[in-house]
């Protein structure tokens, strides 16, 4: 059994985590942890979840439990993400981090600190039907070359802090990888206003917030007298939870370094 520790443990993401963990047949849930004068501090992490009492009280901040167990699952936010990267490299925690809105920078540290102390997986969404869609963006673009012009749609939930998401920006550079383009150098994340014709070479990606979306996000390959649409609809946020699940229990023994979905699911062919 791979004892799971899970940050942010009184949130919407954190409550499936708890129950998805729990559930799970080769992982315990050691801990449960949110930040210090949190409400929900003291309380029963099953309670708040709806599944009763589990015996694990929601704890102020990963020092508090960080002793007790050997993956961290974290869906927070990006600068919380790397103080706990920080004190896992420093108690050889090995992380599960799904959290999006990193910059190139933080996601330079938290390479820097898996490659010297712990084993990390880190992706822009856990979902396994995502990860798919990733590899068949490459692909299809890769088949399709630069006669079809790419564009991304995105929708999410009202409450959602990032933009473009995190899987936007994936599909943007799976995409850019199928078609050997510099992502950073063709992506448009806004248009507005009198902007001229669309470039052969941009890839655009737009972004809806509303109410309770959980996520959706379709590729557009859009070229002369036909349109190819390839979506991802998420319907709740239990396959996120089931993907982070089945990378804390692939980590286990793994070496230090930095890890994707593709490893778990044995994409990387």
């Amino acid at each position: 059994m791979v004892k799971v520790l899970i940050a942010g443990a009184a949130g919407r993401m954190g409550q499936q985590l708890v129950k998805t963990v729990q559930a799970a047949p080769d992982l315990e849930l050691a801990g449960a942890f949110e930040a210090p004068g949190h409400a929900a501090i003291g309380r029963d992490a099953g309670e708040l979840c709806g599944l009763g009492a589990i015996g694990v009280p929601v704890s102020a901040g990963l020092e508090s439990v960080a002793e007790r167990g050997e993956v961290l699952i974290d869906f927070t936010f990006h600068t919380a993400s790397l103080d706990f990267a920080r004190l896992a490299a420093q108690r050889g925690l090995a992380m599960v981090v799904g959290t999006t809105g990193l910059t190139a920078e933080e996601e330079t540290e938290l390479a820097r600190l898996a490659e010297s102390a712990f084993p990390c997986v880190h992706s822009a969404n856990m979902a396994v039907g995502v990860n798919l869609l990733f590899k068949l963006v490459e692909q299809t673009a890769r088949i399709l070359g630069n006669s079809y012009d790419v564009e991304i749609l995105e929708l999410h939930h009202r409450m959602k802090k990032d933009a473009p998401s995190g899987t936007a920006i994936t599909l943007g550079k799976m995409a850019a990888k199928g078609l050997g383009r510099d992502f950073d150098a063709v992506a448009v994340k806004e248009r507005n206003g009198i902007i001229g014709a669309r470039t052969d070479a941009e890839i655009g990606i737009q972004a809806i917030r509303g109410g309770d979306i959980v996520g959706e996000h379709t590729v557009y390959f859009a070229g002369t007298g036909e349109r190819l649409e390839l979506t991802h609809k998420a319907s709740s946020r239990d396959n996120f939870a089931r993907g982070a699940a089945r990378a804390a229990a692939w980590l286990a023994g793994k070496k230090n370094g930095m890890y994707t979905m593709f490893d778990v699911l044995g994409l990387n062919v």
